[in-house]
C-alpha cells in the first residue's frame, strides 16, 4: 500500500469555534489537488524538529472541505500541547507539511439506530456523521465538551438526541461518558456504535459494549484519540499494547 503523499498547505485564517476549540484554515495550490470527499478523514501535521531528520506527526480531522480550503479544528487545553499551541499562534500565510488524508471513519449506515459518543476531541468526526445520517436516522449523541459555551449547533435529523456532557476537568476514571451513556434507553434493533475520546474513557466503554450489548464488528468503532498525561507518540505505544490484549481477550473469550 503506497504511503500517504505529502503536501504542504498554507494557512488562510483561524477562527475561534468555541472558548476551547479554534479553527484552522488550510488552502494554497497543493489544496486544490487534495483528494475530494475527504471531511471526517485524517491527516497528519509534520512539525519540524531542529537536530532531527524526522519530523514530529500530529493527527487531526478534517471538519470541512472546500475547492481549495481544508478546516481542521483543534480541541484547546492547558498545557497546550504542540498541535494545539500552533494551531492558537499560527498567522495567516505561514506554512505546514501534512500527510494523507488517512481512512476516514464513518458509522454504518445500514444501522437500525445511532449512538456516538466522544469528546471534543472527536467532535470534528462525529459532527461530519451526523450530517451524512439520512433523515429518519434515530439515535443517541452523547459528547463531552469543557463548558456550556463550548456547545455548537450541530445538523443532525430530529430522531437523533444530543446529550452534552460538561466536563470542565478531566476524568482519570474514564466513568463520565459511560455513566452518560448507561441513562439511555436501548433501541429496538440492531445499532450502529461509534466512539472516539480520551483512553481510559474508551477502555470503560468498550467494557461496557462488551457486558451489555451484541454488537456486529461491521457496526463498531470504537478508538482512543488521546490519552491522559502522554504525547501522541506514547499514546500510540499504549493504544497498540491495549489493542492487541484486547484483541486476545476477545478471542479467548469466544473459546
Amino acid at each position: 500500500m503506497p504511503a500517504p503523499a505529502q503536501r504542504q498547505l498554507e494557512v488562510i485564517r483561524t477562527t475561534d469555534v468555541s472558548p476551547h476549540m479554534k479553527r484552522v484554515t488550510l488552502g494554497g495550490l497543493k489544496a486544490t489537488d487534495f483528494p475530494t470527499d475527504q471531511a471526517s478523514a485524517y491527516f497528519k501535521f509534520l512539525f519540524p524538529r531542529e537536530g532531527h531528520d524526522k519530523p514530529l506527526m500530529r493527527t487531526y480531522t478534517i471538519r470541512h472541505q472546500r475547492d481549495d480550503e481544508i478546516d481542521v479544528d483543534f480541541a484547546l487545553h492547558e498545557p497546550a500541547g504542540l498541535a494545539s499551541h500552533w494551531a492558537q499562534t499560527v498567522q495567516p500565510g505561514e506554512r505546514i507539511d501534512i500527510r494523507g488524508p488517512g481512512p476516514k471513519k464513518m458509522v454504518n449506515f445500514e444501522a437500525d439506530w445511532f449512538l456516538l459518543v466522544g469528546d471534543m476531541t472527536s467532535l470534528p468526526a462525529i459532527s461530519v456523521n451526523l450530517e451524512q445520517l439520512p433523515d429518519n436516522a434515530q439515535g443517541h449523541v452523547v459528547l463531552e465538551v469543557t463548558d456550556n459555551s463550548d456547545i455548537q449547533p450541530l445538523q443532525h435529523p430530529p430522531g437523533v438526541k444530543l446529550h452534552w456532557v460538561i466536563a470542565p476537568s478531566a476524568d482519570p476514571s474514564g466513568q463520565r461518558l459511560v455513566d452518560a451513556v448507561k441513562q439511555l434507553p436501548w433501541l429496538t434493533g440492531t445499532p450502529s456504535v461509534w466512539a472516539a475520546c480520551e483512553f481510559n474513557s474508551m477502555r470503560a466503554l468498550r467494557q461496557h459494549f462488551r457486558e451489555t450489548a451484541e454488537i456486529p464488528k461491521s457496526h463498531f468503532y470504537i478508538s482512543s484519540y488521546w490519552k491522559m498525561g502522554v504525547n501522541e507518540d506514547d499514546h500510540k505505544t499504549v493504544k497498540r499494547q491495549d489493542t492487541e490484549q484486547w484483541e486476545q481477550s476477545d478471542g479467548n473469550a469466544a473459546q
